[in-house]
């Protein structure tokens, strides 16, 4: 697999979709999601100019980190449980699964600076995803201003894995309405201007409806392993 032609015909793609919506193409953020491939399969993203790198394992993640440092920004995209909060928070640039309490207090407490979070909202209400409800999204992250340490940069989804592609625009759709909502309260602690969702399967409905940041792992780096699904 060839990780510079993936980016390319990627970026060809991005700028072709975002011309059809009269979107800027600049304003899109490809993360490759490395999590399931080795450390010199996410320097060839690096080598082909992707810096934003996802990682969703404290293990794989702090691997990756310690070899590639500050050539990438740290994306960490998956479940955080709050006790492996100390051993990463300070290796992170972005969170992308901000979705509890619990969480928010120990980020609150470890982090030295100001930590960028996407607050993950759960829009298609399938069991086997985190996140938290929709209609709880405007008391949680206000709450949130009660953690100094936390920076609501955006939200972020992930939709189900379906044929029907007005399935999925509408979840992506519903996300951004619920960003604009949040961000129109002009909270300081939340400015909300950012949309995480879409991947390798999806991204272009994605970027249609306003997509901010991308996670692709299989359509960029591929999939190194068996057992798991990449994003």
């Amino acid at each position: 697999m060839n990780v510079k032609e993936n980016a390319e015909k990627i970026k060809n793609t991005i700028e072709n979709t975002c011309a059809s919506v009269e979107r800027d193409p600049e304003d899109v953020t490809v993360i490759a999601v490395t999590k399931y491939v080795s450390t010199e399969r996410a320097e060839e993203a690096i080598d082909a100019g992707i810096v934003n790198l996802g990682e969703n394992r404290k293990e794989g993640f702090l691997e990756k980190q310690r070899e590639i440092g500050n050539k990438a920004t740290w994306h960490f995209i998956g479940s955080l449980q709050s006790r492996k909060v100390k051993d990463v928070i300070e290796h992170i640039d972005v969170l992308h699964s901000l979705d509890r309490k619990s969480l928010a207090k120990e980020i609150n407490k470890r982090a030295e600076t100001s930590i960028s979070c996407f607050v993950q909202v759960n829009i298609s209400g399938e069991e086997s995803k985190h996140g938290i409800n929709p209609g709880d999204v405007h008391a949680f992250i206000k709450m949130l201003k009660d953690y100094p340490k936390i920076n609501v940069v955006g939200l972020m989804t992930m939709a189900p894995h379906v044929e029907d592609e007005e399935k999925t625009r509408g979840i992506f759709r519903k996300l951004r309405a619920l960003r604009d909502e949040i961000k129109n309260e002009g909270w300081p602690h939340a400015p909300c201007e950012f949309l995480s969702m879409g991947m390798s399967n999806d991204y272009t409905i994605a970027l249609e409806e306003g997509a901010t940041h991308i996670r692709l792992g299989t359509s960029l780096v591929g999939n190194e392993t068996t057992g798991g699904e990449s994003s």
